[in-house]
């Protein structure tokens, strides 16, 4: 479906990171969000109302009976995407969906063959391969200006599920419904790996759930090995969970040289060769986004994993990511640097996943499906 730039209207489904990120980049990209819909009529009702969005539902079809919305941004519980999406490209909306994308790769696949049948625009929410740093050291990596990489570091240890008494939304706790770091944060980590490095091949993995919470059935915590098909291997190490100071890194290492990720913000990316000598690697002005902008309304940031998004430093990345989503809508979108996540990159980041958690529960090598 074409529509001009001032008829491009959105509906935002979640009351939480679709308030906190997906309106606020949905207005900064000039399109108006006419709907919010949530699960519970009071908590909706005044979110919309504080934030000036028209209308407050408690369905997606209340929200789609308006001949005005032409996107639907999907910021709910993984266990709801499937049939929130199957709604929306239905009524021939054009979708962002969040990840972690599906429960299964089985699912993932249905989502992706309704969106294609139905011909609308589909988006993965990984708002960082719009990162600059990341963008950077993709734009690097295929320059040749490490050679060949070979081996992959990716490290990321926080703290906000380390105190006892820290709290997370009930779903994010629930396997069953799709919560744990692993979707949260593994998704974009799996993103960054296949659109850096290359596909997965197979993984070791192992999932743990260090915080002690009684009742959480999902993990905090990951780490798993992984080699790509070109013959790269890596290791992730990843927790929410960890006491102390933060700590994060991003490391390749190539035939010629290596590249890395550091910077109090990740911002930085430094080039070393092999005789050791070192620089950074400076942005060119496009890939440049402005400083984050917090969330102006810290009183609606209740628990960790929110408090987490309240720095707005997913805003700047987010927004270029709707901008985006927006050029292909109107059929203007020729940019492929990075190349805008599709329910297609769900799907593989998905395979990825799946064999992931098969590795934990059987404590072995698995290989990736291929998609």
């Amino acid at each position: 479906m074409s529509a001009n730039k001032a008829a491009l209207g959105a509906v935002v489904v979640g009351t939480g990171f679709g308030v906190f990120t997906h309106l606020r980049a949905l207005r900064n990209a000039g399109i108006e969000v006419r709907a919010l819909v949530g699960r519970d009529p009071a908590k909706t009702q005044s979110r919309a109302q504080l934030l000036g969005v028209p209308r407050a539902c408690t369905s997606l079809a209340d929200a789609l009976a308006d001949k005005g919305v032409h996107i639907v941004t999907i910021a709910t519980p993984p266990s709801t995407h499937a049939a929130l999406v199957h709604e929306a490209v239905g009524a021939g909306k054009h979708v962002l969906c969040e990840k972690p994308f599906a429960m299964d790769l089985a699912e993932a696949r249905g989502m992706l063959e309704a969106a294609e049948r139905a011909k609308v625009v589909h988006v993965l929410g990984v708002e960082f391969r719009f990162a600059t740093a990341h963008e950077l050291l993709r734009r690097t990596v295929a320059s040749g200006a490490i050679g060949t990489p070979r081996q992959a570091l990716f490290a990321w240890l926080v703290p906000f599920l380390s105190h006892p008494q820290a709290q997370t939304p009930d779903w994010w706790e629930d396997a069953q419904r799709g919560g744990g770091f692993l979707g949260a944060w593994g998704s974009h980590l799996i993103d960054q790996v296949r659109v850096t490095l290359g596909e997965f091949a197979e993984v070791s993995a192992r999932l743990q759930t260090l915080s002690g919470k009684p009742g959480m059935t999902a993990d905090d915590t990951f780490s798993a090995q992984f080699r790509l098909v070109n013959g790269l291997e890596g290791v992730f190490v990843e927790s929410m969970a960890a006491p102390g100071d933060f700590y994060g890194i991003v490391r390749i290492s190539g035939s010629e040289g290596a590249l890395w990720i550091e910077g109090v913000a990740g911002e930085e990316l430094w080039l070393a060769d092999r005789l050791g000598n070192k620089k950074r690697v400076e942005p060119p002005q496009e890939l440049v986004l402005p400083p984050p902008v917090p969330f102006p309304h810290a009183e609606l940031m209740q628990t960790a994993y929110e408090q987490a998004h309240a720095f707005g430093t997913d805003l700047a990345p987010y927004t270029r990511l709707v901008e985006r989503m927006k050029a292909r809508i109107e059929g203007r979108d020729g940019a492929d640097s990075p190349p805008l996540a599709t329910f297609r990159d769900g799907v593989a980041g998905q395979a990825v996943i799946d064999a992931m958690r098969r590795s934990a529960q059987g404590s072995s090598w698995v290989s990736v499906e291929r998609t």
